[in-house]
Parts: structure tokens; C-alpha cells; sequence
């Protein structure tokens, strides 16, 4: 069974979903830019019958509270130190953390920054080194015309398309009701605003790179080996650069927790679990 609860968290209200029980190895679930905890509704469940599973809203995405740029800081610094705070509310101790694209920036800073509170990480597609940009992201970046691009002309249907060509492998699946979902959770103003404030924010990767080489705890890289958001050549970079860490590829694109769900539970409870 799942709970619903609000966690305030850096003084930002942070809609959280629990699983599993309490007394269960805790593990926390970091989602990617432009998603919610909805992209691991397909492990959730899962994960729960061994872990006791806390998948939050970051702040500026899905259910959680939306605070305009000007009040809150958003970027990879304050996402880790809201996991922080998430982690001792929750009173968890070293929990087990698995991030995903952007949630895997916020992991890496957090393990670095707070090694106390992490027993384990999963770098699932991690943002951690700087990324072509093309003609279109750079335009998004740009102040006036960027922001106009993203806050208003950026609709359902480029929405979807993004996930398609960008997030799926070619042929897989695509989980429309969940992508309208996240959809609807962005298209409103302040959701947009604090949308474009993280995307800024991710065009700086120096502080998360800077971190790698200090990470002192066991660490799982999973990438999928269609990924053309981040490209595979940069698991192994990431791998060479993190003393201890180990790799897993999948037959999928960006997201194999959304493409390949069974076998990724398979794969990360027992390095949770510490068999591998």
C-alpha cells in the first residue's frame, strides 16, 4: 500500500510517496528534470515488498509545492540538501538513494556532501558532465527569447515528443497516460517558471563533476545503452572517474526503470542488498 504525505523541506512543502515497511532498509527515489515520482511507478511497488521506499516530488515538479525562483534557489545544490532535509525528517539514518538524470546530479552531491545519511547510490542515466547543446536547447537557454520559448510554445505535443525521441528507445512503448500526467503537472505558469529555472541551472555541470572523484560509499551505475540523452560513452567515464563504482547497461533508452522494470528491480535490490 502506498501513503500520500507533505514534508516540508527547506521550507518548501514536498508531496512524498511512501511504500513498504517502515522497518524495511530505506530506500529514497530522486526523479529526473521534467518528471515526478510517477516515472517509477513500475518499480515502486516492487522495491517495496524488500524496501521501505520514499519517492518525493522535488520541488517545482509534480504535486510538490512551486515557489517562484526569486524565493527558492532552484538547481542540484538545493535539491541534495532537500533530499537532506527528507532524510532526517524521516529519520531514516544512511538510507539507500537512487537517482535519475537530474536525480542523479542531486545524489551525487548528496553522497558527497552528506555521506552520513547515504549507505548506497544507484546513478541511473546520471547528469554529471557538461552536454552538446544543440540549436534548440542553446535557444532555451537564452534570457528573453529562451524563456518565452519554454514558458509558452513548448505544448503537449513537443512534451510527448520529447519523451519519445529523447527519454524511450526507438519502438519502446511509450506510457502515454503517465507522460499527460507529467504534462499537466507542468503546464501551468509557476510550474513552468520553476521548470526552466532547473534547466538553466543544469546547463552548469563543473560543481556535480567536481564531486565524483570524492564519493566514498559502494555506488551502482545503470545506464541504457540507447540512451541519447546522455550518451553511454559517458557511463564509462563516470565508472573510470568513481573509485569502487560498477556498471550495468540495459537495452533501453534513457528511463530502463520505465522500459525494462523487472529486470532493473532484480538488478538494484541486490545491490541494495549488498549481494553484488
Amino acid at each position: 500500500m502506498r501513503l500520500t504525505r507533505d514534508v516540508t523541506a527547506r521550507g518548501v512543502r514536498m508531496r512524498v510517496i511512501e511504500a513498504g515497511d517502515e522497518r524495511l532498509e530505506p530506500v529514497v527515489l530522486l526523479h529526473d528534470f521534467l518528471t515526478s515520482h510517477l516515472e517509477f511507478d513500475d518499480v515502486i511497488d516492487a522495491l517495496a515488498r524488500r524496501f521501505h521506499v520514499i519517492a518525493p516530488d522535488l520541488p517545482g515538479f509534480g504535486a510538490s509545492e512551486k515557489p517562484t525562483p526569486s524565493r527558492y534557489p532552484y538547481g542540484v545544490e538545493s535539491f541534495a540538501e532537500a533530499a537532506a532535509d527528507l532524510i532526517a525528517a524521516y529519520g531514516l539514518g544512511p538510507a539507500c538513494v537512487l537517482g535519475h538524470g537530474l536525480g542523479g546530479a542531486i545524489a551525487i552531491t548528496l553522497v558527497s556532501q552528506h555521506m552520513e545519511l547515504v549507505k548506497r547510490a544507484v546513478l541511473v542515466g546520471a547528469l554529471c558532465y557538461p552536454l552538446p547543446v544543440g540549436l534548440r536547447a542553446r535557444l532555451r537557454l537564452w534570457p528573453v527569447v529562451g524563456g518565452a520559448v519554454f514558458k509558452q510554445l513548448f505544448g503537449r505535443r513537443q512534451f510527448r515528443k520529447f519523451f519519445q525521441e529523447h527519454v524511450f528507445s526507438p519502438g519502446a512503448a511509450l506510457p502515454l497516460d503517465r507522460i499527460a500526467a507529467l504534462y499537466e503537472h507542468f503546464n501551468t505558469p509557476s510550474a513552468r517558471e520553476s521548470a526552466y529555472a532547473v534547466l538553466r541551472s543544469m546547463a552548469d555541470t563543473r560543481s556535480v563533476t567536481a564531486r565524483v572523484s570524492r564519493i566514498r560509499r559502494p555506488v551502482l551505475v545503470v545506464w541504457g545503452r540507447d540512451d541519447v540523452l546522455y550518451p553511454p560513452a559517458l557511463a564509462l567515464r563516470l565508472v573510470r572517474e568513481m573509485p569502487g563504482a560498477r556498471l550495468e547497461f540495459f537495452d533501453a533508452g534513457h528511463s530502463p526503470h520505465e522500459e525494462r522494470p523487472s529486470e532493473f528491480v532484480a538488478v538494484v535490490t541486490q545491490f541494495f542488498e549488498g549481494k553484488r
